[in-house]
């Protein structure tokens, strides 16, 4: 078992937060501009590929030895938004996570003690001089939180079939203006905090409204599919509204219809329960 197949890097979805270029100073800002005006960025399966390269080195390099000076662009409303990889910051989080999912005596065979050791303390010299940094995108594996539908709109939905060529793959994605992501975050809180225990729901959407209040105010938050187009079958990316499925359910639950609420949540959990079962699959 290689370490490329233990972080399941394909099948990821991503939480992204695209800043207008007046949200970095200088000299970054005139960095990203050029960037940006020099045609078509890196795609998503640019950054799979320089991320699994370090994998498969050997040894392993986990995190890349210099950060990424590479960016997703989009123009919203004529004005150019950047999302910067960040692979550095992301590769020492990833490393982080992965400590905590796996059992030592795996961990040690893909990714030898020595190796996690000089990565953390690198990483703590690293934080003590960059307190404030942070990731402009995150990932989840096999699924998509339900949290972070609560950030969308149904309305927001853009579903692309496959087709248009050999290369051309299917893309689900939402995109949002952080405004809208927060002030949906906000009222998702008051609604979960009144129907609710504290639990993992509530305690994940407090910790992504937080993240959220990092940013520009004039951001746009996208949630990507990403690599699970790749195992989700079509005809299920087509009927997938899983932004409006959670919609429902908080809006009857605002409403003290815990029927409704709980039809809701089932359509959710058995999509995405069926997703995360093909990891087992052989």
């Amino acid at each position: 078992m290689g370490l490329s197949s233990v972080l399941l890097v394909p099948y990821a979805a991503y939480l992204r937060v695209y800043e207008p270029l007046a949200a970095f100073p200088e000299p970054e800002r005139t960095h990203w501009y050029r960037y940006a005006a020099a045609g078509p960025g890196r795609t998503a399966q640019d950054e799979l590929r320089q991320s699994l390269a370090g994998l498969t080195a050997v040894p392993p390099v986990p995190v890349p030895v210099r950060e990424s000076g590479d960016a997703f662009v989009a123009v919203v409303d004529g004005v150019t938004h950047v999302c910067p990889w960040r692979t550095r910051l992301r590769g020492w989080q990833a490393l982080e996570a992965l400590e905590e999912l796996l059992p030592e005596p795996v961990l040690d065979a893909v990714l030898p003690a020595w190796i996690r050791s000089a990565a953390t303390t690198e990483y703590e010299e690293w934080r003590a001089e960059n307190p404030d940094a942070r990731p402009w995108i995150r990932s989840a594996t096999w699924h998509v939180p339900v949290r972070w539908f609560v950030l969308f709109d149904d309305a927001e939905r853009t579903y692309e079939p496959s087709g248009g060529g050999e290369s051309k793959q299917p893309v689900l994605r939402y995109r949002t203006p952080m405004v809208q992501a927060r002030r949906r975050t906000a009222r998702a809180l008051r609604v979960l905090k009144e129907s609710l225990d504290e639990g993992p729901l509530v305690e994940g959407l407090v910790e992504v409204g937080r993240w959220l209040e990092e940013f520009h105010p004039r951001s746009m938050v996208e949630l990507d599919y990403g690599g699970l187009v790749h195992i989700i079958p079509e005809n299920g990316l087509a009927e997938d509204h899983s932004a409006a499925d959670t919609a429902e359910g908080l809006a009857a639950l605002r409403e003290g219809d815990s029927t409704r609420a709980g039809e809701a949540y089932e359509r959710l959990a058995e999509r995405w329960r069926s997703i995360r079962e093909l990891q087992y699959a052989s």
